[in-house]
């Protein structure tokens, strides 16, 4: 029996119990990967994240559901930094590397003016691969019909570190009645079948946003829905200048909101600028202490 310290913070938001939770494991050096697995399974989080040594960044880290370890998460990304930020474990190092799963990826810690700490990362280059599935299946396994579909953009799998599906939606007024029923999801995302399903819409709750989402999970994770999701926010902001604002300059600077059907009301910034062959994508966030606690495996 070993018992390991959790830290509950919540991503993407400045007050507690809103935006996304995510456990911290401080000192993952010490543990196996099953017990890694074991832990994120005691929290129950959608992902629990276990910042380690790393010989080819200035640090890794490591991110579990409560089902199995991701390549890449945003949310416990934001989490772990501040974890280490504020407890002193970075020094004075506002840009540096994490290695993940996903790649070596550049942080940058910045402190705003009202005095609160704000972190940017780079996510990967952005991916896209056709669905080519059912849509009236697709929209019965979230509760809404194919008419709540939007059309006239693609449904389409995206990825700048981890693999969802984007299905673009009307209205906001579908996104209330969504219920998942997340058994489903393999059976009908035949191309990869551990996909997520990430639900968007160009209106939104409030007029400083561009875009609202939400994100049911796969099953093979343990969970059902994630409040605020950092990862599909990034590659939202790569399909948005890919379909939808495919003549803009330089750069876009893009506000996702999510979480409000659940009470989790976040908000993430992306930032998307051309490269010559892709899109470089950022997102900037910020996280909370919430506690702490401890799980016996």
């Amino acid at each position: 029996m070993k018992s390991v310290k959790v830290y509950h913070y919540d991503a993407f938001s400045k007050e507690p119990n809103k935006g996304n939770p995510a456990g911290v494991v401080l000192y993952g050096n010490g543990l196996t990967d099953r017990e890694m697995q074991e832990v994120a399974l005691r929290v129950g989080f959608n992902e629990t994240a276990f910042p380690v040594k790393s010989k080819i960044a200035d640090l890794g880290i490591r991110y579990f559901t409560p089902g199995h370890e991701m390549n890449l998460c945003g949310h416990g990304t934001m989490a772990t930094v501040y974890a280490l930020k504020t407890k002193g474990l970075l020094g004075d190092k506002k840009d540096f590397t994490i290695e993940t799963k996903a790649g070596v990826l550049p942080i940058k810690i910045v402190k705003t003016l009202d005095n609160k700490t704000s972190i940017t990362m780079k996510q990967a280059s952005p991916q896209f691969k056709d669905y080519k599935g059912s849509i009236e299946d697709l929209a019965n396994s979230i509760g809404i019909t194919k008419e709540d579909i939007d059309d006239k953009l693609p449904i389409i799998y995206g990825s700048t570190g981890t693999w969802t599906l984007l299905i673009p939606i009307k209205t906001l007024d579908a996104f209330k009645k969504m219920r998942p029923n997340n058994k489903l999801f393999p059976t009908i995302l035949k191309e990869i079948p551990k996909a997520s399903l990430h639900p968007f819409c160009l209106e939104t709750y409030d007029s400083d946003a561009n875009m609202h989402a939400r994100h049911f999970s796969s099953p093979f994770s343990g969970t059902i829905e994630d409040a605020v999701t950092g990862t599909a926010s990034g590659v939202m902001g790569a399909y948005f200048a890919n379909y939808i604002k495919r003549n803009f300059e330089e750069s876009l600077n893009l506000v996702v909101e999510q979480g409000q059907e659940i009470d989790k009301d976040g908000r993430v910034l992306v930032h998307v600028s051309k490269t010559q062959e892709n899109y470089k994508i950022e997102i900037t966030g910020n996280a909370v202490y919430v506690n702490e606690f401890e799980v016996v495996i």
